[in-house]
């Protein structure tokens, strides 16, 4: 039997992204992750809930030449080991390079979901920009958006307006 899951962007969602003129940025090293209040709770109910838990998430800056893939490697990492987590998928192109991994491209759910045996029309996504949910969207996950009011295109219904990713998970376990 299939796997539910829950697709978690990482900068935004999990930890607090950098917002420079209203737009979001990933930390560019360790000493700038903060993980957002109420992670890992949110974290715990999952497992508890048997929802598979995998970080999505695209780092462009790789590609643009800002960070290097050993330094969003191990932020990754640290928030993997530091939240207990088993699963991330990272697109570290940016949209000329048109690659499927890059959201709003499904390509790292689609991977996810074939590697993990999951269940995408039983999954969720959380995340904090319309490319989160138009990812989720095309692969028939139950989306939800962390709405922080970012200077940007919001995202397309149908989806779930949060205030964090706790308020996501126990709207998903059915505790709200």
């Amino acid at each position: 039997m299939k796997k539910r899951g829950a697709f978690l962007d990482r900068d935004g969602v999990i930890n607090k992204a950098l917002v420079i003129g209203g737009a979001p940025f990933p930390p560019r090293n360790l000493k700038e992750v903060e993980i957002l209040s109420g992670v890992q709770e949110a974290i715990n109910l999952l497992f508890q809930n048997s929802i598979e838990i995998i970080i999505v998430t695209n780092q462009p800056d790789v590609a643009r030449g800002v960070t290097t893939q050993k330094s969003v490697e191990s932020i990754n990492e640290y928030l993997l080991k530091e939240l207990g987590i088993r699963h991330s998928y990272v697109c570290f192109h940016d949209d000329p390079e048109g690659c499927n991994c890059r959201k709003p491209k499904p390509g790292l759910l689609l991977t996810a979901a074939k590697d993990l045996d999951l269940d995408l029309k039983n999954s969720f996504m959380v995340g904090d920009r319309w490319r989160d949910i138009a990812a989720g969207q095309a692969v028939g996950c139950k989306c939800f958006f962390v709405d922080y009011g970012y200077a940007e295109i919001p995202p397309q219904s149908p989806y779930t307006r949060v205030a964090s990713l706790n308020e996501a998970v126990h709207l998903m376990i059915g505790e709200d």
